[in-house]
């Protein structure tokens, strides 16, 4: 080659291509809420849910009773205080509060186990939030934190609609007087406001918290998102959660002895049947 054929020092270097305008903080991460995919739900998945929640009860049925037996005796304490001393009753309902996700959480890690292939302990699903404690307190935080506002507003409307906290009797009394038909609305009103914001973060968010490592935000914004994007399904879930509840409470509790269990596992199944891997 020749000397004239060289490139020269001075000639142009190539045009370097121009840099990609997006960057990575313009797309959305893989594991946030508005990433997860969601499957699209029929009328007929709450009954497959049901279905697949009883075969979990059959499969470990002494530990399902025995989840079944603390629902049950809950309800007793709240009953028994409520008669008794009902100050005391929203602030043990709090505590119970904090209680049910613990409680759910062993139900949703036998029905997790069953679907790995292994046989349920007792000892494991009474210790599976170990691992996600940090973000199941959060969670519960923020349920304690609603559950509380629900309660004050409860007061608020008990307070301006009677003299002093009624006793059980007198309220179911009085509810049924046509005179006290602005306490029934407002009353149903906040409790569905607040029962409805509960369910909706919180239907599929305990069972995802166990399942996968994500946060409690990302959790409770995915069951949001699944509420929002499917209302007409979830709402039929949540009534159909509320009466088989409802049922379970008529004869002394003691329904809830399946009843409870039951919907765990089915709980657990909504998640895995909504929520993409």
């Amino acid at each position: 080659m020749k000397p004239a054929d060289l490139p020269s020092p001075d000639a142009a270097a190539p045009p370097t291509p121009p840099a990609d305008s997006s960057s990575p903080s313009d797309e959305i991460p893989a594991d946030s809420a508005f990433a997860i995919e969601l499957r699209p739900l029929s009328f007929a998945d709450p009954f497959r849910w049901l279905a697949a929640g009883w075969q979990d009860f059959r499969r470990a049925p002494l530990i399902g009773l025995f989840f079944g037996a603390c629902f049950m005796l809950m309800g007793w304490c709240l009953l028994g205080v409520y008669e008794h001393a009902p100050i005391y009753t929203l602030a043990l309902s709090a505590s119970f509060l904090l209680m049910g996700p613990f409680l759910c959480l062993g139900l949703y890690q036998v029905s997790r186990r069953l679907q790995q292939g292994f046989q349920p302990r007792l000892l494991d699903c009474l210790t599976a939030w170990r691992k996600r404690m940090s973000q199941i307190a959060i969670f519960g935080t923020v349920l304690l934190i609603l559950e509380m506002i629900w309660g004050r507003a409860a007061l608020v409307v008990f307070a301006v609609s009677f003299d002093g906290m009624p006793d059980l009797a007198g309220s179911l009394g009085k509810l049924l007087n046509p005179e006290n038909l602005g306490f029934i609305t407002a009353y149903l009103g906040i409790g569905g406001f607040f029962a409805g914001l509960i369910y909706s973060v919180s239907v599929v968010s305990i069972p995802m918290l166990l399942d996968r490592p994500t946060d409690a935000v990302t959790a409770g914004l995915t069951s949001l998102r699944l509420v929002l994007t499917q209302t007409g399904v979830m709402l039929f879930w949540g009534a159909l959660i509320t009466v088989l509840v409802v049922l379970a409470l008529l004869p002394g509790f003691a329904g809830l002895l399946v009843v409870g269990p039951v919907l765990g596992h089915a709980s657990w199944h909504a998640y895995r049947a909504a929520v993409v891997e």
